[in-house]
């Protein structure tokens, strides 16, 4: 089980990213971060998002992240979580970025329009790599990486951007497993 604690994106008040102590967590001051009390010596405190669904995979008693005895799954589990990073996400970052997360004085409005284009191109080589309707991202089993790609497909619809029916689909039906819907739940009760 876990806790899920709510913070104010950019605020320096009591629980804001800026605040002190949420920086002693994550330097940068920015989300996600897991702290995990569990551990020997700790908490463990990881303040990457891959890093995090990774590691939740290697604790979990279901093999949702494939081990490294097994470097074929597990190469293609690293691509699929590597593409997700640097090539889906980064046209949702940027437009992001540019439109509230960094100063206004070093917003460029004038990118927003190539981070559209360059998340569809995004999107048309994942289906290369998946299908075009894929039941899971890894073949025929759950993996962490359905959690990466179905919350970044799910950022993307909130950023406005289009998903090719697909890939909505895939999200959509991720998004109803009942441990996706427990987690928005408690999300939602902050």
């Amino acid at each position: 089980d876990y806790e899920y604690i709510s913070v104010e994106f950019g605020s320096a008040g009591e629980k804001g990213t800026n605040s002190e102590d949420y920086r002693s967590m994550n330097v940068q001051g920015k989300v996600p971060t897991l702290a995990d009390g569990s551990v020997s010596g700790g908490p463990l405190v990881l303040t990457e998002s891959a890093a995090i669904v990774n590691y939740l995979g290697a604790v979990s008693d279901k093999n949702l992240c494939p081990p490294a005895s097994d470097p074929v799954l597990r190469g293609h589990y690293d691509q699929l979580m590597f593409f997700i990073l640097s090539d889906l996400e980064q046209p949702l970052w940027t437009n992001g970025k540019h439109r509230f997360a960094i100063p206004k004085e070093h917003r460029v409005a004038d990118v927003l329009p190539t981070t559209f284009w360059e998340f569809e191109k995004a999107q048309k080589a994942l289906t290369k790599l998946i299908g075009e309707s894929p039941t899971f991202a890894l073949g025929d089993a759950f993996s962490m990486v359905d959690i990466a790609l179905a919350h970044t497909l799910a950022w993307a619809e909130s950023f406005k951007f289009e998903l090719l029916p697909g890939m909505k689909a895939y999200k959509d039906a991720l998004y109803e497993r009942e441990a996706c819907q427990q987690a928005l739940v408690k999300v939602s009760a902050e």
